[in-house]
């Protein structure tokens, strides 16, 4: 890695539910799906360690526990943050959240993502 990540380091993204991140079987109802919301709190996680990553690094997801809460309709904003809990070797434990623009929570828990060798990746 470039820089060690420190402890406490946080990241935000706001993206507004489109109707691609409805669950397929709900064909009449239009609201953010649960593997919409955890893609988009791994890219918060991803975002966030970024910046410390080597030009021939990446970080992959190796965990996600989370519980989704609460709905968003299509054109509501999520708001998703992600903040670096803890250091386990090379795996790097994120507390994730969603919340909808009232700040009410959508979703919460943990995702731990790895720092790994793009090298390795490729074969």
């Amino acid at each position: 890695m470039a820089q060690e990540i420190p402890a406490g380091t946080s990241h935000e993204i706001r993206v507004a539910v489109s109707a691609d991140m409805s669950p397929p079987h709900l064909k009449d109802v239009q609201v953010l799906s649960t593997p919409s919301m955890i893609n988009l709190m791994e890219q918060c996680a991803l975002q966030a360690m970024a910046p410390y990553l080597d030009a021939e690094e990446t970080s992959v997801g190796t965990e996600v526990c989370v519980t989704h809460d609460a709905a968003l309709r299509v054109g509501e904003t999520v708001i998703v943050r992600a903040r670096l809990r803890e250091m386990q070797g090379r795996r790097y434990v994120w507390e994730v959240e969603a919340a909808g623009a009232d700040g009410k929570k959508v979703g919460a828990g943990t995702h731990t993502r790895a720092a790994v060798k793009l090298a390795r990746l490729r074969g």
